[in-house]
């Protein structure tokens, strides 16, 4: 009698094994549907207030980099209908390893781009006039993080791994400005030269390269991290850029392209699992190699950054402070020749 009872038993533990595993199935396709039924409810929300038979203007747009959370509300604009809302066709097209974002604008293949703050100076400064139409960043995203467990300040020499790609205009001003005397690694946008010792000191994005170093099992903390958010050089990064030509040619195009851009990035803000989802569809048409966790982390960190750290909120400016931060130190360190206004950013 004992014996079928404790047959019983395991019986019963196996079926309730197998119905709390078939329940957490479930509540993941559940949730997976939830995601899918409001963009789809969101598709047609707008639809329904587009105008039908309106001629949709073109409106090419070239972010700086490959498919990912950092263009999250771009994307959305797109697929959501925001662009065709506001009357234009907009065509992404991403740059690849040979032809940048900066190539495309230059040779006006696209009307506009993401560039941060830095790099529009140094382009205004060769002489091509730039214009923001559209600022997101609120702070900068850029950290050195030590092998040693001691601040990278302190590291004078220390050989230091920073992109081949560019985007190092307030590092290497840093460095200068602080009599470190680094010693600069270029390397390919990956962690693995800082996980095998190749270098002493490495530079990540907090929304990027910082993930896969904590995902890596690298312990980050106040000591051996320097973000540059919480220094004198925090300067914005990522907005809307276009050449002033072509904005003085196209106003009313680059006006549209950059309110539904902003009406983009809330949503995501707003509807972050459903802005995920619309990320890893173009992640997944480009092959590009990574996945959702990252890219979850990563959208959280690139809104966290667009947001003021003195009011909490998602403002969209681009701050007059800022620019003369980043005029003053590019030009004293010799990056640009030029002392540059505000006013020649401002549309």
């Amino acid at each position: 009698m004992k014996k079928k009872k404790q047959s019983w038993s395991i019986w019963a533990i196996a079926l309730w094994t197998v119905f709390q595993l078939t329940a957490c199935q479930s509540n993941t396709e559940t949730s997976q549907e939830i995601i899918l039924r409001n963009i789809s409810a969101a598709k047609d929300s707008v639809a329904r207030i587009t105008p039908e038979g309106v001629e949709l203007k073109p409106f090419v747009f070239t972010p700086q980099w490959t498919p990912q959370a950092q263009f999250a509300g771009y994307y959305v604009a797109k697929e959501l209908g925001f662009y065709r809302e506001a009357g234009l066709d907009v065509i992404i097209e991403h740059p690849n390893a040979t032809y940048s974002a900066i190539s495309r604008i230059r040779n006006s293949e696209s009307d506009a781009t993401t560039l941060q703050l830095v790099q529009a100076l140094e382009i205004i400064d060769n002489g091509i006039p730039m214009v923001n139409t559209l600022q997101t960043s609120m702070n900068n995203g850029m950290a050195l993080v030590s092998r040693n467990n001691e601040n990278p300040l302190t590291q004078h020499g220390a050989k230091v791994g920073i992109w081949s790609a560019g985007f190092d205009q307030i590092p290497i001003c840093m460095n200068i400005k602080e009599g470190l005397d680094y010693n600069w690694i270029r390397i390919a946008s990956n962690i693995n030269p800082f996980l095998v010792g190749a270098v002493d000191i490495i530079c990540v994005m907090t929304y990027n390269e910082y993930n896969l170093l904590k995902q890596a099992g690298i312990e980050l903390n106040d000591e051996n991290t320097f973000k540059f958010k919480d220094s004198d050089y925090n300067i914005q990064e990522d907005g809307v850029y276009m050449k002033r030509d072509n904005y003085l040619q196209h106003q009313k195009e680059a006006e549209a392209f950059a309110q539904a851009s902003r009406k983009g990035w809330e949503w995501s803000k707003a509807h972050k699992e459903e802005a995920l989802e619309i990320v890893m569809q173009y992640v997944a048409k480009e092959n590009i190699a990574t996945n959702r966790v990252i890219q979850r982390l990563m959208l959280e960190e690139i809104i966290h950054l667009q947001l003021d750290q003195e009011t909490g909120e998602q403002p969209f400016t681009l701050r007059r402070d800022m620019v003369e931060s980043a005029v003053n130190i590019l030009h004293e360190n010799g990056l640009i020749q030029h002392e540059i206004d505000y006013e020649e950013l401002i549309p």
